[in-house]
């Protein structure tokens, strides 16, 4: 029996994960050769022979991608361009979530162009990326805050500018804030305030944006959600959620399993955009890890909220797993 493209493949998958490791993820190689349990010199040899196979080329892209790879699956079940990022068992969601962003500040940096307005939506997982954008110069570049950030116990102001700044400054980009809470105490309030002309703008702003960028909240994530730990929701809205079967958000929209969410009672107080508005966005980049926001990113897939989804192996195998 011929092995011999078996034995090939399982060289490109290793040559790809030590230069996902390697270039994405800013691993050292000795850090690589304990991840893959082999020694620096196999990675230094896999690392080159990535190089001389051109699957380094700006970004890195996996010549099995058009396979049964599990990007390949993930655009097959559910429509999307996936950046799966290879992480270790033993690696904890603080630094599963810090690799993904790496990886998705890399990604990102590469889609955005001169002239594109960038819709953000703060929260964890957007601080995270922040952190990592490399600098790209363009001009006439906006970026547009996607929801409100204020709450009870604080504006929101200083929390919500921090992240849109880094993304202004690494793209020398105009940054446009939304400057309203993130949850109105009464739906009232919030249609009043959207027939404002100042907030009108604004909402404009948000239908012209070329990229949406945002993570998913979830209640049950191990590293908790900002929504769920700022002083944004109260024991009534959890048990409203609960009640409404809400398994995550997106912009602090609130959606289920099966995706729907215009009758998710706590919907009408958000201040981001709906998933309808959202789905009009050309490119909608959802960042995403670990295992507890399963649901949350299966949900937000089904209701069709995602067009480029970047998330760690683990959580990409649990999407697919019957």
């Amino acid at each position: 029996m011929d092995t011999g493209g078996h034995s090939a493949d399982a060289k490109l998958e290793r040559a790809l994960t030590a230069a996902q490791l390697y270039y994405m993820q800013d691993l050292t190689m000795d850090a690589i050769a304990r991840e893959l349990r082999t020694s620096r010199s196999s990675v230094s040899r896999l690392i080159s022979h990535a190089r001389e196979t051109g699957l380094v080329d700006i970004r890195i892209r996996s010549p099995l991608e058009h396979g049964a790879g599990l990007e390949q699956e993930l655009r097959e079940r559910y429509g999307v361009s996936a950046h799966v990022v290879p992480v270790g068992d033993g690696v904890s969601q603080v630094d599963r979530l810090e690799r993904v962003a790496m990886t998705a500040a890399k990604l990102i940096a590469q889609f955005v162009d001169s002239n594109m307005s960038i819709g953000v939506a703060w929260g964890s997982t957007i601080g995270a990326i922040s952190r990592h954008l490399p600098s790209r110069d363009t001009h006439g570049t906006k970026v547009v805050q996607l929801n409100g950030a204020g709450n009870t116990l604080t504006s929101g102001i200083e929390y919500a500018s921090e992240i849109l700044d880094r993304f202004g400054q690494a793209f020398r980009a105009d940054v446009q804030q939304f400057p309203v809470p993130a949850f109105f105490d009464d739906p009232a309030t919030k249609n009043a305030m959207w027939r404002e002309r100042s907030t009108r703008r604004m909402l404009a702003a948000q239908d012209r944006i070329d990229i949406a960028i945002f993570g998913l909240g979830s209640p049950f994530a191990e590293v908790p959600s900002r929504v769920y730990i700022g002083g944004y929701l109260d024991k009534r809205d959890y048990q409203t959620l609960r009640d409404d079967g809400a398994v995550g958000d997106v912009a602090t929209v609130f959606f289920r399993r099966d995706g729907s969410w215009r009758d998710v009672a706590l919907n009408a107080r958000a201040t981001g955009p709906g998933i309808d508005r959202l789905r009009r966005v050309p490119r909608r980049i959802c960042v995403v890890s670990g295992m507890p926001k399963l649901h949350a990113t299966r949900g937000a897939l089904t209701a069709k909220a995602v067009t480029d989804l970047v998330l760690d192996e683990e959580l990409a195998q649990g999407l697919l797993a019957v």
